[in-house]
């Protein structure tokens, strides 16, 4: 027998393409489920890529803001479609209303911000048995006190190479005939997770020296950074930064031979396309989200200060990021193509 269950999907891409772990546990467990989702608008075309998801509806509201009235009115629409179950993955109040309002019979979500009204399957999240952010996701999909999985999936995002090939055609460029290093050099978060532009160009030309292609990745948030790099390595990059939606990136990402990336949304992204990459890692941890891709090489030094998961280095310094030379990432960059 079929079932409608709605999730009210995360505001970052990074937990949106972790939330696929989820998605396909639900439909390894009961694959009669129809999956639907409540995200922000930029994330229809991240869960267009998970085959899991059989329709998204776009949150009426910008990230951070309220915005009762149109959530309200958004879960009044919902109300007709019946779903059986509703997996709130925020722990925010905000979060929960949709699925109250939309007479959702069975509302799961973890006990937070006031939430005891709005939901009927309350969890408690214990950090040290659900350390990792994929795990409450997955929590959530099991009964209650049900074990956790010894293995969970990981996301797998569907791409297309016609489509990258065309977004090449319109930024001027031939489709690669040789290995092609991506580099994520941002991070929205802010500067704490971010390892130096002048190390990411370093990298950079010693990729170049060997005949690697070398692509820059980035929003327009981004476009100082890539810049930055793209000068440091005299203009021999395709700087992307600013210059690609999220559909033509996951399928540009798709081409590349390897990643090197920061703790971003981005690096969840080629995780998710199954991209060799090594991730740097500083004020944030990678016990708490790494890359969900076996071949993943993760870089952290985990010194004292570390993680302190504030958005700039409190101490002033950034050592968890300036001691990880560019060495050891071209270190790792040669194991994985040995």
């Amino acid at each position: 027998m079929s079932e409608t269950i709605l999730v009210i999907g995360p505001a970052w891409i990074g937990d949106m393409v972790m939330a696929q772990s989820l998605f396909k546990l639900i439909k390894q467990r009961r694959p009669q489920a129809q999956i639907e989702v409540v995200a922000p608008a930029w994330a229809e075309s991240l869960l267009a890529r998970m085959p899991e998801v059989a329709q998204a509806f776009s949150l009426p509201v910008g990230h951070g803001q309220l915005g009762l009235g149109s959530r309200w009115e958004l879960g009044r629409q919902l109300r007709d479609r019946k779903y059986e179950q509703a997996i709130i993955l925020p722990n925010s109040f905000k979060s929960a209303l949709i699925p109250f309002v939309a007479s959702v019979r069975r509302r799961t979500g973890f006990l937070g911000e006031y939430r005891w009204g709005l939901l009927n399957d309350v969890r408690r999240l214990d950090k040290k048995i659900l350390p990792r952010r994929v795990d409450t996701y997955i929590a959530l999909g099991l009964e209650k006190g049900e074990p956790m999985p010894t293995s969970i999936p990981h996301p797998t995002l569907n791409a297309s190479r016609s489509d990258a090939h065309a977004a090449l055609t319109r930024l001027g460029q031939k489709v690669p005939a040789g290995p092609v290093l991506g580099m994520c050099p941002g991070a929205e978060y802010g500067p704490a997770k971010r390892w130096p532009a002048s190390y990411f160009a370093e990298v950079a030309n010693a990729q170049l020296a060997r005949g690697w292609q070398v692509w820059l990745f980035g929003s327009g948030k981004d476009v100082p950074i890539t810049e930055e790099i793209q000068a440091l390595t005299d203009d021999r990059c395709l700087n992307l930064g600013g210059r690609t939606s999220l559909d033509e990136c996951i399928d540009l990402m798709s081409l590349l031979t390897t990643v090197v990336t920061n703790d971003s949304g981005l690096m969840h992204v080629a995780a998710g396309l199954g991209r060799d990459l090594v991730a740097i890692y500083g004020c944030t941890s990678p016990e708490h989200n790494p890359p969900l891709h076996s071949r993943a090489t993760i870089l952290y030094l985990g010194l004292d200060c570390s993680p302190c998961y504030q958005r700039e280095c409190p101490l002033g310094h950034l050592n968890c990021l300036r001691q990880l030379q560019p060495t050891q990432v071209l270190e790792s960059l040669d194991a994985q193509v040995s």
